[in-house]
């Protein structure tokens, strides 16, 4: 690629730069860096938007905050004019991404694929304006493959590069199988890459591989090699995992303010100044000033997570929301009140029952094993008055509330 940024004028240059401190910001890696600084300089002097490609293959139609990572990053290349080019992997979803899997993915029906791509585009609605997304299904392309243009394609990597996966080392010192059609799925990915003349393609560090992928073939294939922005994998709510549903420690982008402010509160304090850089919209010089004001005791763990969730709640629910969760979250957790409003389940059981059978048949708990710790570790209360007793027999009265951990509320009605 020429050195386009010799041509610029010094307005020009300056716009490089904001805009490639803006792409940086909470990046793992750029791959390679001086390749995206030419390409934001060939944009501007052509007047030319970049073309941004994201992949997905809708297996998981629940967006939560480990997704939006890359979906602000998505935004500032969009809030900048270039062109977002999201790809729905209608054929590759029915193959499943065997990246950090130790076993071949289960995979999906058409139906499957369409119904959980509509959902995705619902949520995904929240953070990128949909209307400006190119998007593809990459089915139009590969699905017009002979069995020549598949063995051409094939041609064009090694086996050797293709065990360079980890996930795939791992797999055969395990001596766990690996089907021939695993391998190809970074294939088809980066061939995406190709068809689509993709100038950036952004992902999490997971897809490191599959993504380096559209680079390989776009040069085997005479093109121009895209850039590859790899986003850090967020922590969820334990610290300590990557934010996962099947994990429980997430915060999904359409669950209720209260439980989205509640649950960011129970972010790790060392935890908080990557979910303001990661997450929000926060500039690198807002999240600059909160760190350094953390770790100088400006501000206290307490508020400046009070500030991020509602931040979180606003971006999804709007500033009346967010200002209605933290003044309930001040009121129940702070004050230690009952809340005003919380689900109401009819009760049609008997007028006494066990403490632990009626926390797992309102499914507060899933079991009684889990019941009982949670009393044991002093979680639940009955109006307001904790429980102890884990033999304990309740009345079941009209208005009786509830209380399991922090956030769960619940009263009965007869």
């Amino acid at each position: 690629m020429s050195n386009f940024i010799e041509e610029l004028k010094e307005e020009q240059l300056k716009e490089v730069k904001r805009q490639m401190i803006i792409y940086s910001q909470g990046v793992q890696d750029i791959i390679p860096t001086e390749e995206l600084e030419k390409k934001i300089a060939k944009s501007i002097l052509e007047n030319k938007p970049l073309k941004i490609k994201l992949g997905l293959d809708p297996s998981a139609p629940d967006v939560h905050l480990g997704h939006t990572v890359v979906l602000n990053k998505m935004k500032q290349f969009q809030d900048n004019g270039h062109i977002i080019q999201l790809i729905i992997g209608d054929f590759t979803g029915k193959i499943g991404d065997p990246t950090g899997k130790s076993v071949a993915r289960k995979q999906l029906t058409e139906d499957e694929v369409k119904h959980n791509a509509k959902t995705y585009f619902e949520q995904f609605a929240k953070v990128i304006d949909m209307e400006k997304v190119e998007l593809h299904y990459n089915s139009k392309w590969l699905s017009d493959l002979n069995f020549e243009d598949v063995i051409q394609l094939a041609g064009k990597i090694t086996v050797a590069r293709l065990l360079e996966r980890d996930d795939f080392e791992e797999r055969i010192a395990l001596g766990k199988p690996i089907s021939l059609h695993e391998f190809f799925y970074p294939l088809m990915q980066g061939y995406d890459s190709v068809v689509l003349e993709s100038d950036i393609e952004l992902g999490g560090t997971d897809q490191h591989f599959n993504i380096l992928m559209g680079r390989h073939f776009q040069e085997k294939f005479g093109k121009e090699k895209q850039v590859a922005i790899l986003m850090p994998l967020l922590e969820g709510l334990d610290g300590v995992e990557k934010m996962s549903k099947s994990k429980k420690n997430y915060i999904g982008i359409d669950e209720s303010p209260q439980e989205m402010y509640g649950k960011a509160m129970s972010i790790p304090d060392e935890l908080m100044v990557k979910y303001f850089e990661l997450v929000t919209a926060f500039t690198p010089e807002q999240v600059e000033i909160i760190k350094n004001q953390l770790h100088f005791g400006e501000l206290h763990p307490r508020d400046a997570k009070m500030l991020l969730g509602k931040t979180i709640v606003e971006m999804y629910h709007g500033v009346e929301e967010a200002n209605r969760a933290e003044q309930h979250f001040v009121s129940v957790f702070q004050k230690g009140s009952i809340p005003d409003e919380m689900p109401e389940v009819k009760w049609s059981g008997n007028d006494q029952i066990l403490i632990l059978d009626l926390l797992v048949d309102l499914q507060l708990l899933s079991s009684k094993s889990e019941a009982r710790r949670m009393i044991e570790n002093k979680g639940v209360k009955i109006d307001g008055e904790r429980i102890e007793d884990t033999k304990l027999e309740i009345a079941v009265t009209d208005g009786l509330i509830l209380q399991v951990g922090k956030r769960k509320f619940i009263k009965i009605t007869r």
